[in-house]
């Protein structure tokens, strides 16, 4: 008995527990495509976890002064397929980044701010645009091309193969080709799903590399290499590793594609020791510490009320024998007493009863 009076507090419990773990899952990850904190089919957390494989230390940059923070000569930075354009002091800022060493890992499809990047810091890779199709080479659909032409480099060291998801192809303009489709493969321009006769099978590049500077930029045709789902993928794991080694830090570039899930922002900002940002942290936890509290007070209110509108919904017949008693045992007016019941409000509107 005891158990069930208190479950209405034990439920409210229950509830603000759950409403804060769901808070603190709400904002911690994230349900952006290709972006490193969303757990799903195409976000990127696999791959935030093969830099933990490779020893290097994950950076995320929300702001593009984060490419002064880093070390360019130890440093990769991953651009997938940004959501905005970089401007132009923007993109300065990240070319310096790679002539003084970087490593700039751009992959795209079909967005239109890659190659606008490309060309602001002196690539001379073009991603094309048009989906990339194999009907010999592939897997479970000819959208999901096998690139089999692997050219070799430190890069593509016992790689002999990846699989690209509903991907493109590059036009390298005199830059290094690591990857190629097969000779079936061919660009569906019109997009109808079937090769043309204006269309032809050959082998395209699908990841380029070149030097800029002292560093380096490298080009990949499709950012759904690196997703969860793909990443497992005909050694599409052991390609993206082989991009990752050799840097002790890898930069997650989120200034212009992807957001950062806001207590995962809090926290980065602390551990930079930004003021602003640690007091928003801290808010942040305070929401949270003071959320479970509070909402165990509204359970506890929410039963009390319910107890007082209990005692208030008390049976007329009941209310009667009780004023009786009462007026019997002092030698009190039964009228009398209604009416001061009444002004206490704990008769809560009854009406007078004439007994039989």
């Amino acid at each position: 008995m005891k158990l069930l009076a208190n479950l209405p507090r034990l439920l409210a419990i229950g509830l603000a527990i759950a409403l804060a773990v769901t808070g603190i899952w709400s904002a911690s990850v994230s349900v952006s495509a290709f972006d490193s904190y969303n757990p799903g089919w195409e976000g990127t957390t696999q791959l935030r976890g093969e830099v933990d494989e490779v020893g290097a230390e994950q950076f995320v940059a929300m702001r593009i002064s984060a490419y002064d923070e880093v070390d360019p000569n130890a440093t990769i930075a991953v651009v997938l397929s940004p959501d905005q354009a970089y401007t132009a002091a923007e993109a300065a800022q990240i070319e310096q980044f790679v002539r003084n060493g970087g490593t700039l890992v751009v992959a795209e499809d079909f967005g239109p701010h890659s190659n606008t990047l490309l060309d602001q810091i002196g690539a001379r890779t073009r991603v094309n645009g048009r989906p990339v199709r194999d009907e010999w080479r592939f897997y479970r659909t000819p959208n999901l091309a096998v690139a089999s032409g692997v050219v070799e480099s430190n890069l593509t060291e016992g790689i002999d193969q990846i699989t690209l998801n509903y991907g493109t192809v590059l036009r390298p303009n005199g830059s290094r080709v690591l990857i190629e489709t097969s000779p079936f493969a061919y660009v569906d321009e019109n997009r109808n799903g079937s090769l043309d006769d204006t269309e032809s099978m050959r082998q395209y590049p699908v990841a380029t590399i070149e030097d800029i500077g002292a560093g380096q930029a490298i080009v990949v045709a499709d950012p759904s290499v690196f997703i969860n789902a793909m990443i497992n993928r005909e050694q599409n794991r052991e390609f993206a590793r082989a991009l990752l080694e050799g840097h002790s830090t890898v930069l997650f570039d989120y200034t212009n594609g992807g957001n950062v899930p806001p207590l995962v922002e809090a926290t980065i900002q602390l551990q930079r020791n930004d003021p602003i940002a640690a007091l928003v942290g801290i808010g942040l936890l305070g929401v949270v510490a003071l959320a479970v509290p509070r909402l165990v007070v509204i359970g506890s209110r929410k039963k009390n009320r319910e107890n007082v509108s209990r005692s208030n919904n008390t049976p007329k017949s009941s209310w009667k024998r009780v004023r009786n008693g009462i007026a019997q045992r002092n030698g009190w007016d039964r009228d009398r007493l209604d009416r001061l019941m009444e002004q206490l409000e704990i008769n809560d509107g009854r009406e007078d009863e004439n007994d039989d």
